[in-house]
C-alpha cells in the first residue's frame, strides 16, 4: 500500500505506521519535528517498509496543504491511502477563560483536517480509487461539560467526514471516520490509568485494519461503539444532572 499519513510523529500515528512497515508498505510521513519525524523513518525503515519519505510542515499552515498531497502524490507514485492523524487535546478550563486558546485548537483539530480531507479528496476522486481516514474522536459524539470545546472539534471533523463520504461514494473512494477513545500516550499523560485508556498498540492495529477494509465508521476500541450509543441516547433532562 502507497499510505500519506498528516501528524507521522503522533504516538497513535505511529503505531499504525509500524503495522504498516510489517506489510511492507511504501510511506510519506509529514510532521512538524523534523528530529522525531527523521527518528520514526529510521524505524520504519528498519521494522520493512519498502519505502519512506517525509516532510516537516506545521499542518497548521492550511496553505500548505495542496502542496504538501502533490509532494506525497508524487513521492509515492500516486496514493492509495491517506491517513489524517494530527491533533491536539485542548486544556478545557484556560479555553473557557480565553477565547484564544480554543480558537488555536479549532484550528489544528477541525480547520487543518478537514482542509487536508478536502485536497486529497479533489486528488483521489478523479482516480476513482483511494481511502481517507481521520482520526476523530469518541468525544465528538455528545457534548460533554467536561471537553465540550474538544469534543465540538472532533464533532466536526465527523461531520465532514461523512459529508465527504457521502460526496465520493459515486466514485468509489472510501471515507473513513476513526473514533478512539482514551488512549495511552503523551497527550493523554495527565489522565488517571483505568481499563477504560486503551494501550497504543492495538489501536494503532485496528487503524491500519481500517485502512485496508474501510468501513463508515469505526470505534477503537470497539466497545466505545455501545458506550457512545448509550450516551447519545440518555434524555437531555437527566443528562445535564450528571457529570460527564
Amino acid at each position: 500500500m502507497k499510505l500519506a499519513v498528516f501528524g507521522a510523529t503522533s504516538a497513535i500515528a505511529g503505531a499504525a505506521l509500524r503495522e504498516a512497515a510489517r506489510h511492507g508498505d511504501s510511506l510519506f510521513l509529514v510532521g512538524r519535528n523534523a528530529q522525531r519525524l527523521a527518528a520514526v523513518a529510521d524505524d520504519l525503515r528498519t521494522r520493512g517498509a519498502s519505502a519512506v519519505h517525509s516532510a516537516e510542515a506545521d499542518l497548521d499552515d492550511l496553505a500548505r496543504h495542496e502542496s504538501l498531497v502533490d509532494e506525497a502524490d508524487r513521492a509515492l507514485g500516486g496514493l492509495d491511502a491517506a491517513l489524517v492523524a494530527h491533533g491536539v487535546l485542548t486544556d478545557e478550563p484556560a479555553a473557557r477563560r480565553d477565547f484564544s486558546v480554543a480558537e488555536r485548537d479549532y484550528r489544528t483539530n477541525l480547520l487543518s483536517a478537514v482542509s487536508l480531507m478536502g485536497a486529497l479528496a479533489n486528488r483521489m476522486e478523479p482516480r476513482r480509487a483511494g481511502v481517507i481516514a481521520v482520526l476523530s474522536s469518541v468525544a465528538g459524539d455528545r457534548g460533554r461539560q467536561s471537553n465540550y470545546v474538544y469534543g465540538s472539534a472532533k464533532a466536526g471533523v465527523s461531520a465532514f467526514a461523512a459529508g465527504l463520504r457521502h460526496r465520493l461514494a459515486p466514485s468509489g473512494v472510501k471515507v473513513v471516520t476513526i473514533k478512539p477513545g482514551p488512549v495511552d500516550t503523551p497527550m493523554t499523560a495527565a489522565l488517571k490509568k483505568g481499563p477504560m485508556l486503551a494501550p497504543v498498540g492495538p489501536v494503532g492495529e485496528s487503524i491500519y485494519r481500517a485502512l485496508l477494509r474501510p468501513r463508515p465508521v469505526v470505534y477503537v476500541p470497539g466497545f466505545w461503539r455501545l458506550i457512545m450509543l448509550i450516551i447519545r441516547h440518555v434524555p437531555e433532562a437527566l443528562f445535564v444532572r450528571t457529570k460527564l
